[in-house]
């Protein structure tokens, strides 16, 4: 039997016209990294004719695609699945108040100054294409999070996630992509590679169209991309102590240690990492913690405990970001419901104290007083300017812990993920840039500030 070659062409087409947006070449997910840079560059200059009403839109068009219920529902739990970490009600929340509270254009605030020389203006302005690099541990919460302000900023956005979490991350990219072809933006302004790997990153980071790079991960790729020769942002990790001194309102205290310990089975690099508390409240502040849903390692079950989650290393990643439950089940013991973190009592040289191990599992350290315990503090958070917490009435030790630690983010008496808008005051942002100085990232992070002088006139002063 023959075949009507023009009929089986109109064939092809019908079927082409109906496959999903990604076969028209404006899904943002490109067979390899030239191609996807070269789209992002053509998407920048459009992007530069645009207004800034026009960035409004996008960015709200941004924002209600990624707060649909089953876009909410989809990122949560596919994050879990895919990547085997952390906790699917506590990442909802955290892509809802991502999509929700990160800053827009509102975020570019201009200066001036004018006088008998005419007006001076400072404005951000966008470095035209930026290169991304998203962690496993929160996935889409950075791509919305960094989609919004890099976007609001006027630059298109080249993603390299993480391998572990790359379905789920070209899903989202995708859908990003369609939500902004709807309303009219140029194509390509957020775009990926179909196979995340290192080559690509390495691509992307030594390609001269990229002309800032911004990384949310571990150590290593953040001293990567600051040897890049650009423009970098370096969000790494954290090792956060949380103390307690004995003004402390211990009830409350411990509740916000387990909450913000166990937040996302720990995975956030703001979560509490280790304790330090004084001595004459330790035993008080261990049984509230139990209450609030602790549960105290026995000696024992310490020693099995290290054994399986640290490694010469660290933290064995294959257990990174598991519950409390599933810890205590693998070691064999009886776990009570409604456990969310293990606590356990150890010297300050403790490898569950010296190393960020992002699992829910808290080692307490015991110390004489409140001074001590801020500079064992200052010590186990190992200069990384990340994040801290104290829990104290005393406003005087207050005041010096955060004058000597010197995080990114302090939070006073209340549970880790305050600061960064969880419960607290502020925006959020899922890259928290301390190794760059940069701090909570929001669009201005993401520009070039720029003077423009008039002079001799426009001042009316």
């Amino acid at each position: 039997m023959s075949i009507d070659t023009a009929v089986l062409e109109e064939t092809i087409r019908r079927v082409l016209a109906k496959l999903p947006e990604a076969s028209s070449g404006n899904d943002g997910v490109f067979v390899d990294m030239d191609s996807a840079i070269a789209a992002a560059t053509k998407a920048s200059r459009e992007y530069l004719s645009r207004s800034l009403a026009d960035r409004r839109r996008y960015v709200q068009a941004i924002r209600d695609c990624m707060l649909r219920p089953e876009n909410l529902d989809y990122m949560s739990t596919q994050a879990v699945a895919e990547t085997g970490m952390g906790d699917v009600s506590h990442k909802y929340l955290k892509n809802k108040i991502a999509a929700e509270g990160t800053p827009g254009v509102e975020d570019l605030v201009t200066e001036a100054w004018s006088g008998d020389n005419g007006l001076t203006t400072v404005e951000y302005s966008p470095f035209g294409v930026v290169g991304a690099i998203t962690p496993t541990t929160n996935p889409t919460e950075t791509i919305t999070c960094n989609t919004i302000g890099m976007l609001a900023a006027g630059n298109s956005v080249v993603f390299s996630p993480h391998p572990r979490a790359k379905n789920l991350s070209l899903w989202q990219i995708r859908k990003i992509n369609q939500a902004l072809h709807a309303v009219g933006a140029p194509d390509n302004l957020v775009v990926t590679v179909a196979e995340p790997s290192i080559e690509n990153t390495n691509a992307m980071m030594s390609h001269p169209d990229v002309r800032m790079l911004v990384a949310t991960g571990g150590p290593g790729i953040v001293k990567t991309v600051l040897s890049s020769g650009k423009k970098a942002i370096g969000a790494g990790a954290g090792n956060p102590p949380v103390v307690v001194d004995a003004t402390a309102d211990l009830d409350h205290a411990a509740k916000c240690i387990v909450d913000g310990a166990s937040f996302d089975n720990n995975l956030p690099c703001t979560a509490e990492k280790e304790c330090v508390a004084v001595d004459s409240i330790v035993d008080l502040l261990k049984f509230k913690m139990v209450q609030h849903g602790a549960y105290e390692a026995s000696a024992e079950e310490l020693a099995k405990l290290e054994q399986l989650i640290v490694g010469p290393k660290g933290a064995k990643t294959e257990w990174v970001g598991k519950p409390a439950s599933q810890l205590l089940k693998e070691i064999g013991s009886q776990v009570p419901v409604g456990v969310r973190l293990i606590i356990c009592e150890v010297s300050k040289d403790h490898p569950f104290v010296q190393h960020e191990l992002m699992m829910p599992v808290l080692g307490i350290v015991r110390v004489p007083d409140v001074d001590s315990a801020i500079d064992l503090a200052c010590e186990l958070e190992h200069g990384n300017r990340h994040t801290a917490i104290m829990h104290s009435k005393d406003v005087t030790k207050l005041t010096k812990m955060g004058k000597l630690i010197q995080t990114t983010i302090y939070v006073k008496n209340g549970p880790s993920f305050a600061g960064i808008g969880i419960g607290g005051e502020g925006y959020p942002t899922f890259t928290i840039a301390g190794p760059t100085g940069e701090g909570l990232t929001s669009p201005r992070s993401f520009c070039r500030r720029r003077r423009c002088a008039m002079v001799g006139e426009l001042n009316v002063r």
